[in-house]
């Protein structure tokens, strides 16, 4: 493997759930393997605040997270990326910019916790949900030898995380 961290962009719409707690937990779980960053097409402009009490309450770091535009990782200047991983479906479905690097795709979509309606208790049960989900993918990820896979069978393991299959 290369002492380069893997630069890897959780995709959403919005940018306010999902691919911030992915974001986060990568960042966490990876141990300085990956540098995770998230991104949405249209994003929401903040943080959902359930997105931010579930991560501040697992002891995981919440400074500096922001909605931010897809495009930004398609300047000049974005970090080469290694992997793009959607995390909803409306995201899969869209025309996405040229990722510099030629990263590695894979869909592991999740339904949206901030779609929930009901009871506050629902709303943070479909939060902690899509965090418990975003913690398996991502352990799945993190433990897999990058370095060893050729990018076909890479691509099958990428795939199988994202159906919850054990690769």
């Amino acid at each position: 493997m290369s002492d380069k961290p893997y630069n890897v962009l959780f995709l959403c719409t919005g940018n306010s759930a999902r691919s911030i707690m992915a974001e986060v937990l990568l960042n966490s779980m990876g141990q300085g393997r990956f540098r995770a960053y998230s991104a949405g097409s249209h994003p929401a402009g903040r943080v959902n605040p359930h997105a931010l009490q579930l991560l501040e309450k697992n002891h995981l770091p919440t400074a500096g997270l922001r909605s931010k535009d897809w495009a930004e990782f398609a300047r000049p200047g974005a970090p080469d990326l290694d992997f793009v991983f959607t995390v909803c479906d409306r995201a899969a479905g869209e025309v996405c910019p040229v990722w510099p690097g030629q990263p590695m795709t894979a869909h592991w979509g999740i339904p949206d916790p901030a779609e929930v309606e009901g009871s506050e208790e629902q709303i943070r049960r479909a939060f902690f949900q899509a965090f418990h989900q975003l913690q398996n993918r991502i352990g799945l990820f993190a433990n897999l030898p990058l370095a060893s896979l050729d990018r076909l069978s890479l691509q099958k393991q990428l795939d199988a995380i994202g159906k919850d299959s054990q690769p």
